[in-house]
């Protein structure tokens, strides 16, 4: 496969531009299993990515809200679904991570159990689930683990190419391709260091 990052859009209007803004963003509960909350009929769009990835620096990144996703360098801070509201329509949930390395075995059952029950057992279908790797490491094996897993269940996946800042530029094709061979969808290029990628990842979340 190719690189496969260019997006082919319509010129935006007003509008449009309007709908990929995100003017407000608020938390709203942890949850841990079926929920109340989750019935609302707003789209939902999920967050996954291996533990320490950069998964809530990235969604404060795109919310442009520093805390609203607590950030840690602890592996399996994000314990919960955390679910967020995002301009009063639409319903963002961070999933704990996967990979961990420094928890008991009993958490690591936990988060599984969370992870599996949102995305391939629940009565409910995400509009995105925003699978977030390493541009510098490239996708694990439990990167890809997922990812197939998402496939398989027939979920839109978007594809995030995370911390390209830790790159050197003369290098970056070469990761990026090594991401895209392994990946069908789409992969989009994001660094919240430098503030790359954020118009895109709205632009195909929101339109």
């Amino acid at each position: 496969m190719g690189i496969n990052t260019a997006l082919a859009w319509e010129v935006p209007t007003h509008d449009m531009m309007r709908r990929m803004d995100i003017h407000s963003a608020i938390f709203i509960k942890g949850i841990v299993g079926p929920d109340t909350a989750l019935k609302i009929s707003f789209p939902q769009i999920a967050f996954i990515g291996r533990s320490n990835v950069g998964k809530s620096t990235f969604i404060n990144t795109l919310t442009q809200q520093k805390n609203l996703a607590r950030t840690s360098n602890f592996p399996g801070r994000t314990q919960e679904i955390n679910l967020f509201l995002i301009n009063g329509n639409t319903h963002f949930l961070d999933l704990p991570g996967y990979g961990f390395a420094k928890v008991a075995q009993e958490q690591k059952s936990t988060f599984q159990d969370r992870i599996a029950w949102y995305l391939f057992e629940s009565e409910y279908t995400p509009k995105w689930v925003v699978l977030i790797v390493d541009a510098n490491i490239g996708p694990t094996p439990q990167d890809l683990e997922m990812y197939d897993e998402l496939k398989r269940f027939r979920h839109k996946v978007l594809v995030i190419a995370n911390k390209i800042d830790k790159i050197k530029k003369a290098k970056l094709h070469a990761h990026l391709a090594s991401i895209t061979d392994k990946i069908e969808d789409r992969v989009i290029p994001f660094s919240s260091e430098k503030k790359i990628g954020i118009k895109d990842v709205r632009t195909i979340l929101f339109s």
